[in-house]
């Protein structure tokens, strides 16, 4: 997979996104609190192979102190996504895979458990 970059506009990519988003179902969508899903062409330096990243404090994580903190965040990462993929298809199953996951993180669902459910 990925020997040649798909092309692909961000406008393109953050409809992906989006679709993905659509696919989520409501009533998940409707647990989700205080975090907002980005779209970013390039992760931060030194991870260069990073298709997403959830970045706050997990539902199951958060106590009676949790307030007037700024929202979380998910970020979908273009380039990266692009590189390890061969069609738009390819892409289209990898940002549905990463929406996915980056989701499960906000709900406290960790690496090692997306793996075995099949979403690493």
């Amino acid at each position: 997979m990925g020997a040649v970059p798909v092309e692909m506009s961000r406008e393109r990519f953050e409809e992906l996104v989006g679709q993905a988003l659509d696919e989520v179902p409501v009533e998940l969508l409707n647990l989700m609190d205080n975090v907002v899903i980005l779209v970013e062409d390039a992760p931060p330096d030194g991870a260069e192979d990073l298709l997403g990243l959830y970045e706050g404090h997990a539902l199951t994580e958060r106590g009676w102190d949790y307030a007037g903190v700024l929202p979380d965040r998910i970020t979908i990462y273009r380039r990266p996504t692009l590189n390890v993929c061969d069609s738009e298809t390819d892409v289209i199953d990898e940002v549905a895979i990463t929406v996915v996951h980056e989701i499960a993180h906000h709900f406290g669902i960790d690496d090692h458990r997306l793996h075995e459910l099949g979403w690493g």
